[in-house]
């Protein structure tokens, strides 16, 4: 009987050891570290919310700033408030993501980039049916084919740099593009697509010593978030309620320590990171103990998912319901 518990206990610690072992020998990439200091960090919707703050922390941080977004005056205003904060002059570069000849031309200004933030987002929250197609076309324009504009233009230095150190090119997600939510149909699509933009160029540029990083920050407290929030569907916000919302310098913060750990996927809270788990997929993953995680948690993390859905699908059925007793 002993000899048996003895082996059950060995055989209990030494499956994780191996499995931790064996994720630590096939986890690709490898871990990196990218540096800012003195380095060229490119921010695109740089004049306010996210973008803005990220501007304010990696100046801070030493590196040499620019940031785009299409309003001149935002984008002035924004520059003298980090140079009051930090000290630093950031240029700035008035463009439309839409439009890839001012976006090259813009890059082209700026000079090589090191690390490129691509966190331009517009969103206006209906349900399809009830949505104008300019409106869905407006969303998927800004949010994903200006992420290729952007990344398409600033590719060629970037693969040429004289600085050879780590590059990283860091797409701003969302939430909801991990999970699709009740009215954020076109929204989530776009977002959605960044995931596959991102895996298939991290294939690409790996080789180039150039990271690809995913933030995937909840409802954050920014200007475009008040105007969302007088058109989102009730039921939109009823799905919403539990989800929590963070400030935009806290979202700056973890997306730009995860950016400099080279993570491909980079969660902003605790929501975050279970979603994270459950979207793993096959996206890449560098650190083994998450790894080690994702495994060993994924069916109880699908569990938990299912009981989401299940209170989202009843809230549905039970507005509907109430609807149509009115």
């Amino acid at each position: 009987m002993a000899d048996f518990n003895y082996a059950f206990i060995s055989l209990v610690l030494l499956l994780p050891l191996a499995l931790l072992i064996f994720l630590y020998l096939i986890v690709r990439p490898r871990s990196v570290k990218i540096p800012l200091k003195n380095r060229h960090v490119f921010i695109t919707g740089g004049s306010s919310g996210i973008g803005l703050a990220l501007a304010h922390q990696a100046a801070s941080e030493g590196a040499r700033v620019s940031i785009l977004a299409r309003s001149l005056k935002k984008l002035e205003e924004a520059k003298d408030a980090i140079g009051l904060s930090t000290g630093i002059d950031v240029a700035v570069f008035a463009a439309d993501v839409r439009d890839y000849d001012a976006i090259s031309k813009a890059v082209d200004e700026a000079g090589p980039i090191d690390v490129l933030v691509v966190n331009q987002g517009v969103f206006v929250p209906q349900e399809l049916a009830e949505q104008d197609m300019d409106e869905v076309k407006f969303m998927l324009d800004v949010n994903l084919l200006g992420a290729f504009h952007m990344i398409k233009a600033a590719l060629p230095t970037m693969k040429t740099r004289v600085d050879r150190r780590p590059a990283s090119i860091a797409l701003m997600s969302s939430q909801a593009g991990q999970v699709g939510v009740y009215g954020y149909t076109a929204y989530s699509a776009s977002k959605f697509g960044l995931r596959g933009l991102a895996e298939a160029l991290q294939q690409e540029v790996i080789g180039d010593n150039i990271h690809i990083s995913l933030i995937f920050p909840p409802d954050t407290d920014t200007p475009g978030l008040v105007e969302e929030e007088k058109r989102r569907p009730e039921l939109t916000n009823i799905i919403a309620a539990g989800g929590g919302r963070m400030k935009a310098e806290l979202v700056a913060k973890k997306a730009l320590n995860g950016i400099k750990s080279g993570s491909f996927i980079i969660p902003c809270n605790f929501e975050g990171a279970l979603l994270s788990v459950a979207t793993a997929g096959l996206s890449p993953q560098r650190s083994c103990l998450m790894a080690f995680l994702e495994v060993v948690t994924a069916g109880i993390i699908r569990i938990v998912g299912l009981c989401f859905q299940w209170v989202w699908y009843d809230s549905i059925q039970k507005w509907h319901a109430q609807k149509k007793r009115i």
